[in-house]
């Protein structure tokens, strides 16, 4: 069951989110059995603050009484391919017990309607082949890159 779009609010992430927002971030660290240092997770929420050229965009979900219920970043850059912007979103979390109720679609309809302010030509992302839960949202908002990805 969706949770009402009346209910669901995403806006930009703000300086006071910081103590909601980080159990948050944390939870998809865990989610993905990683770990990230505590100066990074730091510079991190600097970053998103920022919101500048080269640095992430932070988006949450709020809920009518403006709890943190999810977590969108974006890295806006330019690419070798074209004179327009790409945008990568880098991480989206939903509290696990308020997936599938339109959470992450709507963070993800946020993150469509920045690329286009921006005039973006390409939003994409990443997600392990077994997060099924996630691929079923995805298959519905984007299409499947055949690319697979190559790290060092």
């Amino acid at each position: 069951m969706a949770i009402p779009p009346a209910d669901v609010r995403v806006r930009r992430l703000e300086a006071r989110d910081k103590t909601a927002w980080l159990p948050l971030f944390q939870g998809y660290i865990t989610f993905y059995k990683a770990t990230v240092a505590a100066d990074v997770i730091e510079e991190t929420f600097a970053r998103l603050l920022s919101g500048t050229e080269g640095f992430h965009i932070g988006f949450v979900a709020v809920d009518a009484t403006d709890t943190l219920i999810g977590i969108a970043h974006v890295l806006l850059h330019r690419s070798t391919w074209t004179k327009t912007w790409y945008c990568y979103l880098e991480d989206l979390y939903v509290k696990p017990d308020i997936r599938a109720r339109g959470v992450g679609r709507a963070l993800i309809d946020a993150v469509y309607a920045e690329a286009d302010s921006r005039d973006a030509t390409r939003t994409y992302w990443t997600t392990q082949d077994f997060n099924y839960r996630a691929r079923g949202l995805y298959d519905q908002v984007a299409t499947k890159s055949p690319f697979i990805q190559y790290r060092r």
